[in-house]
């Protein structure tokens, strides 16, 4: 990975460290793994880590320390044997074994999209992960000596009170602060951004070429990255990213534009090979055709780093789950006003916003199995993101601890506050991307989130709902910030059009062969877990549209399960 640029190693009087990735600015490398080494390098020294996208081995004079970033970016893994460490890898499977594996993995990565980054748990016996924010403590001969967990994350903190609040001017001013500070720091050398036409995309396009304009990004190169689709639901897209286009090179007339025609992908598509490859199961694999042929493009552009808009739905929008901190307090004529209003904003009915953003969040597992009961009659009827799904055999999941898994991934993705669990979900949700990881040495770049930055993160935490909340008009804050740059078609949209037509045209296209890859399985776990044709009944039940996008995510991950496993027995 050095070759690429990905890896910086730095030596001083405290020691040397090797850094995957970034600390501070990805354009200052060495500074910040020079900062990393410092900070850490010293006896006794236990200062906050240092912001950025990375994850380091720093060998000091009487220890060695393995540590990630606190949003946990880019994954690091130790191997161990009795008490000593004795490999250290960013990849899980370079130090597993493909006949030692671990089962309440599997259960874990079962129960959600969340469940693999912030669990020590990997799916191979003896292989730990190292948790966001975490430091691990060995010998200079390898003996573990001490976990020490990232402190508790200071990003969210209760709304200020409306009354003494900010309004939604000053609450801009405070976003588009902290969103230029994020673009500045994840912006290299060869920059590239991909670029949807939508809100959230075009915003950090246009903060890095107005930062490229005015010199604050420092020299360098940028470049506009998209897919194009001019036939299917998708090609309504197209005027939108035109127009997000145009007015990106007016800031910055220099900036390569790149647009990769994407007629021609379809969810699925070699989905054993996107799937099976990866460094451990991933449950969006069948979305891995579209980003992997924009990873392609953007490597043969030498990027050395990719921005995208991933995290402003959550984090850039008001936050839902203000409503059940209204009832968690007692204030439920407060809590039912505003449920109303936000059910005429969204479109919904009163009963489904109470029952999403109050109900579920205080009795997640609860809530899932009488939906379950009372939209039942087929395989995928009910499923949520907690209930075991009916393919998943009883004596598995009791073996294992899938309904521990189940809970512990509720109180995840929930907690006791759900109003600032949401950021956590949203961070862990967007990252590792196993898929993009595996890519990177090859590619030689990064994805880096600008939106899923801390200080972004705790902009909008601290907004009460009353300013970020505008009925009919989400990321109100955001809009208000990005006003002066964000073209008027762009900023008035309140809707994009889905990939759900990517997705039914690859389970049309592909269903048969899904199944068949399910029914061929050699894999022990596969049988061992799974009752196949139920399984293979949900796919069928999927490709005719029944259930939903949280029982499509349960049958998704476990395709890449059962892909993953398959290309773990063809690789040992």
């Amino acid at each position: 990975m050095a070759r690429q640029g990905l890896v910086t190693t730095v030596s001083s009087s405290a020691g040397t460290a090797a850094v995957v990735g970034w600390v501070g600015s990805a354009r200052d490398r060495s500074v910040g793994a020079h900062r990393l080494l410092d900070a850490l390098g010293r006896q006794g020294a236990a200062p906050p880590l240092p912001a950025g996208d990375y994850a380091a081995v720093l060998v000091c004079r009487d220890r060695v320390l393995l540590t990630r970033d606190e949003q946990a970016r880019i994954p690091l893994f130790f191997r161990t044997s009795g008490d000593l460490v004795n490999a250290v890898s960013t990849s899980a499977r370079s130090l597993g074994s493909a006949t030692e594996l671990e089962p309440r993995y599997f259960c874990r990565y079962l129960t959600g999209n969340l469940a693999q980054p912030h669990t020590d748990l990997t799916p191979f016996a003896g292989v730990h992960r190292v948790l966001g924010g975490e430091v691990v403590e060995l010998s200079l001969t390898g003996r573990l000596r001490r976990r020490t967990p990232g402190p508790v994350r200071r990003t969210t903190g209760p709304p200020a009170p409306t009354a003494d609040g900010p309004g939604l001017g000053e609450a801009a001013q405070e976003l588009r602060l902290a969103l230029e500070n994020a673009v500045g720091r994840r912006m290299g050398t060869a920059t590239v951004c991909h670029v949807s036409g939508g809100t959230d995309s075009t915003s950090v396009a246009l903060l890095a070429a107005r930062l490229l304009a005015e010199g604050g990004g420092g020299p360098g190169e940028l470049t506009l990255l998209a897919g194009r689709f001019s036939h299917g639901e998708l090609a309504a897209e197209q005027p939108y990213l035109d127009i997000a286009m145009e007015t990106i090179r007016r800031h910055a007339p220099a900036a390569r534009q790149v647009i990769v025609d994407a007629d021609d992908v379809a969810d699925f598509d070699d989905f054993q090979h996107h799937a099976g490859d990866a460094d451990e199961p991933h449950a969006h694999a069948f979305r891995a055709p579209f980003w992997s042929r924009l990873h392609a493009a953007a490597a043969e552009l030498g990027c050395d780093t990719l921005l995208t808009g991933c995290g402003a739905d959550p984090v850039a929008d008001a936050n839902p789950f203000h409503l059940h901190r209204l009832a968690r307090t007692g204030r439920l004529r407060q809590m039912t006003r505003q449920a109303r209003a936000w059910a005429a904003g969204t479109e919904r009915g009163l009963r489904d916003v109470v029952h999403a953003y109050v109900v579920q969040p205080a009795l997640p597992v609860t809530a899932e199995r009488v939906t379950a009961l009372v939209r039942g009659g087929t395989v995928l009827g009910g499923l949520g993101t907690f209930n075991r799904p009916p393919w998943l055999r009883a004596g598995f999941a009791r073996a294992h601890g899938y309904r521990e898994a189940g809970l512990a991934e509720s109180r995840f993705a929930f907690g006791r506050r759900p109003e600032q669990s949401l950021y956590e979900a949203a961070n862990y949700l967007a990252a590792p991307d196993p898929l993009s990881w595996h890519r990177a040495p090859r590619d030689g770049f990064f994805l880096s989130h600008p939106f899923l930055d801390p200080d972004v993160i705790n902009t909008m935490s601290r907004l009460p709902a009353a300013v970020s909340f505008r009925p009919g008009r989400p990321k109100a804050v955001l809009r208000e910030a990005m006003a002066d740059l964000l073209p008027a078609p762009i900023r008035g949209r309140a809707v994009k059009v889905p990939f759900n037509d990517l997705y039914t045209r690859g389970l049309r296209t592909h269903g048969d062969e899904l199944i068949a890859l399910c029914r061929s399985a050699r894999h022990p776990l596969v049988m061992e877990m799974f009752d196949v044709e139920t399984l293979c009944r949900a796919v069928r039940e999927a490709q005719l549209g029944i259930g939903d996008s949280y029982s499509w995510d349960r049958v998704n991950s476990s395709l890449a399960l059962v892909a993953w496993l398959e290309r773990l027995t063809a690789g040992s």
